[in-house]
């Protein structure tokens, strides 16, 4: 009990030399708890249309104004919280799972099985991201679901790439050996040795790319390549909020804010992490 205790206060004061990471970690869990509760929290219906309304100032019946429509933008943008935080999560979850699947019977096999999979990585490194989930959505046709799809194609290599430069390493080691001298099988070795020991790494870039994965959907949306109106998706939002961004200010600003502190906030949550999880950093929690 008193060793927990020690250990918690221990955790309590690296926290509290590491204000950003609780910054970021305190935005990530109120846009969650936003998303959340968006049925709730959202004064108005986000698809109403009230055409004597359009584009009202902040005011205190409408906390962020109208939009051209006469919608009422503040629960457009709660509303919109659901939408890319699921976009975000999916996409880096399911990317997770099937590059990370690659990169580690890459990576463990090695040989002709890792030239291949390394060699279609390579095929997508080779165009930018966005143009190429811009190429693919526009293919398969602007909407939120084929958004996602192109995102996990545009991310899956990353991951293969990144848990197979662990894997390499970790194979090697002394206890994976011993495990096959032992007679255990690739599937156990790979599944109780390795991938375990190469999860770190994995998880904050999972955290870092929920961010970018909000917006590169939002970037598809504005463009017209992602989730179509009248979804209240925050890059639709702004896209919408472009023409009247002079003399509007409050419609394209408040979508594009949510976007900024919903990136930043898991950048930073996504740094901290680092620290925590790698006993490389100086200053980490785990040494």
């Amino acid at each position: 009990m008193i060793s927990a205790i020690i250990q918690l206060l221990k955790i309590f004061q690296w926290l509290m030399r590491r204000p950003l990471f609780l910054i970021g970690g305190l935005i990530i869990v109120v846009m969650s708890i936003v998303a959340i509760l968006a049925p709730i929290i959202a004064p108005h219906d986000p698809f109403k249309i009230e055409v004597t309304k359009r584009l009202q100032a902040p005011s205190s019946q409408h906390f962020m104004g109208t939009d051209h429509l006469g919608r009422d933008l503040f629960s457009r943008v709660i509303f919109g919280a659901r939408i890319s935080l699921m976009v975000g999560v999916t996409v880096a979850f399911i990317s997770c799972v099937l590059g990370g699947a690659l990169g580690l019977i890459s990576g463990y096999f090695g040989r002709l099985l890792d030239n291949v999979i390394m060699r279609i990585c390579d095929m997508f490194f080779a165009f930018p991201p966005l143009i190429l989930a811009m190429a693919i959505a526009a293919s398969l046709g602007p909407s939120l679901q084929n958004t996602m799809l192109s995102l996990v194609v545009v991310w899956w290599p990353r991951y293969a790439r990144l848990v197979r430069s662990q894997v390499l390493v970790l194979r090697e080691l002394d206890y994976v050996q011993a495990a096959k001298a032992l007679g255990a099988g690739h599937v156990r070795i790979m599944l109780r040795h390795v991938l375990p020991n190469a999860f770190s790494p994995v998880l904050i870039q999972v955290t870092l790319d929920i961010g970018q994965a909000i917006l590169m959907a939002a970037s598809l949306g504005f463009l017209g390549f992602g989730a179509q109106p009248p979804t209240p998706e925050w890059g639709v939002i702004a896209s919408e909020a472009r023409i009247y961004m002079r003399d509007q200010w409050w419609y394209p600003t408040f979508p594009s804010i949510m976007i900024l502190l919903t990136v930043l906030g898991f950048n930073l949550l996504g740094d901290g992490l680092r620290d925590v999880l790698d006993p490389r950093q100086r200053g980490g929690l785990f040494k």
